[in-house]
């Protein structure tokens, strides 16, 4: 019984997708809940699975193709058995690249990402994965694994504006090779928003500095007992995420924001924790951050991070928050002026540890200094409130039982 292959229900925040990778060829047979097709949106990417043992039958959607929510994208045909029809065959999107009799390997899309990044074939690669799928692992082991290239450059990954060559590459003098390649959804739709909050929010930054010393020393006593109960390792990502769910309640208008012309006050605190992943940055959000605990926001962490690098993150993971926190510190940046995630009034910006010499009580020592910026919408927020607002995250850490103790 032929059966339709839709796309996702996307949510009202997503407006379209892009189809990303078709897994199965017209014509292949699939078991119950194989994997079909990805579809990246600028959030995430979806995957569309076989709804019951049978046959691809055709698809009306190629890759790169835009698709709309629960759009028709393939046709499924149930209980039928695998053919090798001719049409099936010419319709197939990697048929033409089928001549020496091979098989193209079934890549995810982050392994596709690195590999195309390192010019690695995907050919040449083991797959590891559910019906020897190429993952993510099985290409960065293989480039681990691989001899250096020979007199004859790999293809180069750069782009025109960062010219990038790989160490081992060898460089000729007088090449000037370029690759243009299209933006993701994701990066496109991060690009937009930047803009746009550039463009329709009265943006300022305030800056202030935090004594680590006091979080990093109850860190280092407490670390190996707190592993111990909670399963997960203490970090620092939970003292500032608590520290901002305690001055947020203290200034509600830091966690409102702007529609039209009304102020939205959000009797809850839905903190977005910038996460780094092989598709770019992404947000993930703590929900009801005021009623999580330090161990609460450190595995719900961990689990986000796991997901992102997995490219397993949900759009609901992602969708709404009320103030963001971004930590260009693990990098090595010592300040930065972060930019707003709209609708959100404010972003905090946390930055490396760095000894520096500082008067205390008229004596100079040597303190564990973090810089911390706040960048927020003059049109909601006065330079008062943004400023308090940042001293109490800094008194709070700089005593870090008043957030235990919600003094």
């Amino acid at each position: 019984m032929a059966t339709e292959i839709k796309a996702p229900t996307f949510p009202e925040s997503v407006a379209d997708g892009v189809v990303a990778t078709w897994h199965k060829k017209p014509g292949e047979a699939c078991s119950r809940d194989e994997l079909l097709v990805d579809i990246e949106t600028d959030k995430v990417v979806l995957e569309v699975v076989a709804p019951a043992d049978g046959v691809l039958k055709e698809i009306l959607k190629n890759v790169d193709d835009t698709v709309l929510s629960e759009e028709v994208i393939a046709i499924f045909e149930a209980g039928a058995a695998a053919t090798a029809s001719a049409s099936a065959t010419e319709s197939a999107p990697a048929a033409a690249e089928s001549a020496a009799g091979q098989e193209e390997p079934i890549l995810s899309p982050a392994a596709r990402k690195i590999a195309s990044e390192k010019g690695i074939d995907p050919a040449a690669i083991s797959g590891t994965g559910k019906g020897g799928r190429v993952t993510k692992e099985d290409v960065v082991r293989h480039a681990e694994q691989a001899p250096a290239p020979a007199a004859t450059p790999a293809p180069a990954a750069q782009t025109s504006s960062a010219p990038k060559v790989e160490a081992t590459t060898p460089v000729f003098a007088g090449e000037r090779t370029e690759k243009r390649v299209p933006m993701t959804r994701l990066r496109a739709r991060v690009a937009q928003r930047l803009v746009e909050a550039q463009q329709t929010a009265a943006m300022l930054t305030t800056f202030n500095e935090v004594n680590m010393k006091p979080v990093m020393e109850l860190r280092a006593r407490y670390k190996d007992q707190f592993e111990k109960r909670h399963g997960v390792r203490l970090g620092f990502m939970s003292f500032f995420v608590k520290a901002c769910a305690e001055a947020l309640r203290r200034y509600p208008a830091v966690n409102a924001s702007i529609d039209g012309n009304d102020i939205v006050y959000h009797g809850y605190q839905d903190i977005g924790v910038a996460v780094s992943s092989d598709r770019g940055l992404v947000v993930p959000i703590l929900r009801n951050a005021e009623n999580m605990s330090l161990a609460d926001v450190e595995a719900k962490i961990r689990e986000y991070g796991k997901k992102a690098q997995g490219g397993k993150l949900d759009i609901e993971d992602m969708t709404g928050g009320t103030f963001t926190i971004s930590n260009g510190g693990v990098f090595g940046s010592l300040l930065s002026t972060p930019i707003l995630n709209p609708p959100q009034s404010a972003i905090l910006g946390m930055h490396k540890i760095q000894e520096r010499p500082m008067a205390v009580n008229g004596q100079v020592e040597i303190l564990p200094m973090m810089n911390l910026a706040l960048s927020y919408d003059h049109r909601l927020l006065d330079g008062k409130e943004a400023v308090t607002f940042l001293v109490t995250i800094k008194e709070l850490l700089e005593d870090p039982a008043r957030i235990l103790l919600e003094l």
